[in-house]
Order: structure tokens, then C-alpha cells, then sequence
């Protein structure tokens, strides 16, 4: 126990593991700026069509112009950096929720009669499913984890870390077709159309293997979860009122018809006002866009500008008429401070997101994660595989180009105009290249820090960790590798059973063409 202390004292801080992490970052860019160290890689214009070279070059900030860069971009970064604000409100809806006892009660009644493993598997599959609204997801089911299983009687770090485990691997693979796909659909279908056109990307291309995939990683995630991470995590200790039975009274019972028939005639409206075609419906989507998910998904949606609100408002709502049905909000005086229950003590939170932010923005600066994608891309492309080979070297090229640049749409506009023709050569349909790309990245989205929601994942393991050491980067990261191997090489064998026996993508839609 000594020894095990001992080392963990050696353990740079959080903190300092960012800033650590800011300084090499900066050094290896004068170092490679200076080396000139260049990738070319082939991309195709969104507009014309054009397939055109383009040269990434390593920006150095190891120079006077790159600490002028540091100094006068830092505020502006962290004041961009989406996941504080949005966050910040999102805790304000699961404030009221928890406070009011809504969250405690709705957890009751839906898991109390249900197995462990059972509920891990529905929470896990649901977190998949809901990647559909994007890296919004994180935040609204990291927080939500912990709370499943604090009120579960169990260690809530475990909700955390399974949540983030199947949010990473969501953003990937969905039996839904999301925005991001649509995005990286484009990118495939400019390419295609230039060779063989028959051959176009839709949103059924990959339903059936999708499905396999999601059923698949949300039971893996639920074993690995039961069986591994639970038997590392140390034992959260409750007080003897939280480990008291919990048993649904009437008046909570009340409660909860208030909250969910309240939230149910908000949810009418608020699908109605999705839902184009009807009389005064759709107002809250983009008709500029032609395909479904582009009009709820846009940078021009206001949907998307405001699912945050929307998701806020829907938790408020939830919990303030709870709160009314069980008098446990009785004037606004108890909605006010109920507010800001969830933001207490979250000073080291807003630190650590702060310095996450720089250390992103310092990564983005130098263009290292765009040569390296081209580099890989380059390898790929000259490397003479065919085949099996060649699906194993595109894989594992994704998956680590993915721990530089976890963005899918920026890795696949510098991939695709390469790879596409090379799938395609060796008789592979670009929907099945397309399916290889979602999948190398499901199995390491989880365990990169410049993942911009890493910090929210390793922020409420610190917030409910019960012990006097820290919670380091590398320990959150050691708590995602047993879902990154089993996840990675699971996803690589479907791939290859899938196209050794030609079982159908999805909708007219096979591996090979």
C-alpha cells in the first residue's frame, strides 16, 4: 500500500499533465518546422468537383510569431470553446432535476426491479444511440451516469466511464444516420461520381452492419464495464441515509405525473416544430439543406443553435413541476438556488477546461495532426495492399490518425479523394471504405485528450472521486483501453467476416461492387 501511494505521488497533476502537454506539443513544432517536415494529400472541391493537391507544413510556435499567437489567442479560444457554456447550462436543467428529487425517483421506478448488467446495457445502448445529436451528448450523459448509479447504490464513476466509452463509440457507428455521416457521404459521393456513379453513398448504405455493430459494442461495453472496470474502481462509500432503501411515495408518485405530463405537451410542440410539412410546423429547421438530418443539423438549424437550450428547458421543466407535485420547490426562492446546485465546487472544472482549450488550440495551431493524417493517407495509398491487407492497413492508418485528429469530417476531406479510388480499384464499394473509416475510429475516439469532451469525462471522475490522490490523465485513459482493445479488434474481425461473405451493408448496398 506504501509503494502503491508512493508511485502514485509521482503522477504529475491534471493540471500539469496539460500544461506538460502545451510545452512539448510547442517544441516539437520548432523541431519539425525546422526539419521541414511536409505531407501531400489529395482533396476534392465540394463545389466543382476538382480533385486538387494540397501541402500541410508544420507551423512552429516555438517562435516569436507562435507566443504572440499564444498570448493574443487565449482568451478568444477558451471564450469559443463550446463544451464550458454549453455545459454550464446543461448542469442548470440537471440541477433542478436533482434537487427536486425528480432524477432519484424516475431512477427508482424505471431500474428497481431491473439486474445490474441489465441497466448498464440499456444506459450504455442508449448513450450510443444518442450520438445522434452530436458531442452535445457528452455532456448531457456523463453527469447523467454518475447520477444512474450514485442512486443505483453504486460507484458512479462506473456511470462516467461506461458513458463515455459508449458516447465515443457512438459518435462512429449509429443505426441512425447523423449529420456526421451525411457530412463524410458528401465527401464519398464527389469522389464516386467521378468514377463510377452507380456506386453512391445514402443514408440505408450502412443499416444492417450499423445495427450488428451498435447491439454488438453496447454489450461488449456492458461486460467490460461489469467485469473489468468495476473491479477496479475502489469502493464508494455512502452514508447510512443514501443506503437506505428507496421507496416511491404517492405524493412522488404525483410527482412524477406533474413532471411528465408537462414534459410531454412540451415535447409535442417541440417535435412538431421539426417536423416540416405541416401547417406552422418545421420552424426550427434549416430549408436551405436538402437532406433531413442537414435541415436539423446545419450551422444555420436553428435546432442545432439551439438544442442546448432546448435539452435545458426540457430538464427544467422536469423538474420544477416535480418539484411543485412534491412540494420540495414550494416558491422561486427554492427554484433559484436549486439553479445552481450542480455548478458547486466546480472551480478546478473550469480550470481544467480552460487549460484543455489551450492545449487543443496550441495542437490545431501547429498543423501536426493535418501531416500526419496526409502522411498516413500517403502510406496507405503506396503501399501495393490489396484485399484483406489493405483493409487491416486502412483500419489501423485510421485508428491512429483518429488520436491526432478525432474530427471526422477534417480526417475524411483529407482522406477520401485517395482512398475512395483506391477501395474502388481493388473492388471494394466506397460505402463499405466508408464503414471501415467509422469504424477504426469508434475503438479509439475515447482515449485521445484532444477530444474537446476528454476534459468533461476526466472532470467528473475528479468530481465524485472519494480519494485523496487525483484522478490523473493517464489513469482516465487506462479506464477506457480494456473498451479500445476489445472494441477495436471486435469491429475489425465484423469487417472482414462482413466481406469475406458478402452479407449486405444496408439497403442495395454490399462490400464489393
Amino acid at each position: 500500500m506504501r509503494k502503491l501511494r508512493k508511485k502514485n505521488r509521482k503522477k504529475l497533476h491534471p493540471l500539469m499533465t496539460y500544461v506538460v502537454l502545451i510545452i512539448i506539443t510547442i517544441a516539437l513544432s520548432g523541431i519539425l518546422h525546422l526539419l521541414d517536415v511536409q505531407a501531400t494529400y489529395y482533396s476534392v472541391n465540394n463545389v466543382t468537383g476538382d480533385v486538387m493537391p494540397i501541402t500541410e507544413v508544420v507551423k512552429s510556435l516555438f517562435s516569436l510569431s507562435g507566443v504572440k499567437y499564444i498570448f493574443t489567442n487565449t482568451v478568444a479560444n477558451f471564450a469559443d470553446f463550446t463544451v464550458l457554456p454549453n455545459l454550464i447550462i446543461l448542469l442548470m436543467g440537471i440541477s433542478i432535476m436533482d434537487k427536486s428529487g425528480f432524477l432519484q425517483t424516475a431512477i427508482t421506478l424505471t431500474t428497481k426491479r431491473l439486474k445490474k448488467k441489465t441497466v448498464t446495457f440499456f444506459f450504455v445502448f442508449f448513450c450510443v444511440i444518442a450520438s445522434i445529436f452530436g458531442n452535445l451528448s457528452y455532456l448531457i450523459f456523463i453527469p447523467l451516469g454518475a447520477l444512474l448509479f450514485y442512486y443505483g447504490k453504486r460507484n458512479p464513476q462506473i456511470g462516467i466511464i461506461a458513458s463515455f466509452a459508449a458516447l465515443s463509440c457512438g459518435n462512429a457507428i449509429n443505426i441512425l444516420f447523423t449529420s456526421s455521416d451525411s457530412a463524410l457521404s458528401t465527401y464519398t459521393n464527389l469522389i464516386t461520381s467521378t468514377i463510377d456513379g452507380r456506386h453512391l453513398v445514402n443514408g440505408l448504405s450502412f443499416f444492417v452492419i450499423m445495427t450488428v455493430a451498435v447491439i454488438l459494442v453496447s454489450y461488449i461495453i456492458t461486460i467490460v464495464t461489469e467485469n473489468i472496470i468495476v473491479k477496479k474502481l475502489p469502493k464508494y462509500e455512502f452514508t447510512e441515509s443514501e443506503l437506505e432503501e428507496d421507496i416511491v411515495t404517492k405524493d412522488e408518485k404525483k410527482g412524477m405525473i406533474y413532471a411528465c405530463s408537462s414534459a410531454f405537451v412540451y415535447m409535442i410542440i417541440f417535435i412538431y416544430s421539426i417536423i416540416p410539412g405541416l401547417p406552422l410546423s418545421g420552424a426550427l429547421l434549416d430549408y436551405s439543406q436538402t437532406a433531413y438530418i442537414d435541415k436539423l443539423f446545419s450551422v444555420n438549424s436553428f435546432f442545432s443553435n439551439g438544442f442546448v437550450f432546448v435539452v435545458t428547458l426540457l430538464f427544467i421543466i422536469l423538474g420544477l413541476f416535480y418539484g411543485i407535485g412534491v412540494k420540495t420547490i414550494k416558491n422561486h426562492h427554492d427554484f433559484c438556488d436549486n439553479l445552481g446546485h450542480s455548478l458547486d465546487g466546480i472551480g478546478n472544472m473550469l480550470v481544467m477546461i480552460f487549460l484543455a482549450s489551450i492545449f487543443i488550440s496550441i495542437f490545431k495551431q501547429t498543423n501536426l495532426g493535418n501531416v500526419l493524417v496526409a502522411s498516413i493517407t500517403d502510406l496507405i495509398q503506396n503501399s501495393n495492399f490489396t484485399g484483406l491487407p489493405l483493409i487491416i492497413l486502412l483500419f489501423l492508418g485510421v485508428s491512429v490518425c483518429t488520436i491526432f485528429v478525432p474530427s471526422s469530417t477534417a480526417k475524411w476531406s483529407m482522406m477520401s479523394a485517395s482512398i475512395v479510388p483506391l477501395i474502388m480499384q481493388n473492388g471494394m464499394s466506397p460505402a463499405f471504405g466508408q464503414v471501415i473509416f467509422r469504424f477504426a475510429e469508434a475503438g479509439v475516439m475515447n482515449i485521445t485528450p484532444l477530444l474537446a469532451y476528454f476534459i468533461v469525462y476526466l472532470a467528473f471522475l475528479e468530481k465524485y472521486n472519494q480519494s485523496e490522490e487525483k484522478i490523473h490523465v493517464s489513469d482516465s485513459i487506462k479506464y477506457q483501453l480494456p473498451y479500445t482493445a476489445i472494441i477495436s479488434v471486435t469491429l475489425l474481425v465484423l469487417i472482414i467476416v462482413w466481406y469475406l461473405i458478402g452479407m449486405p451493408l444496408g439497403i442495395s448496398s454490399i462490400p464489393t461492387i
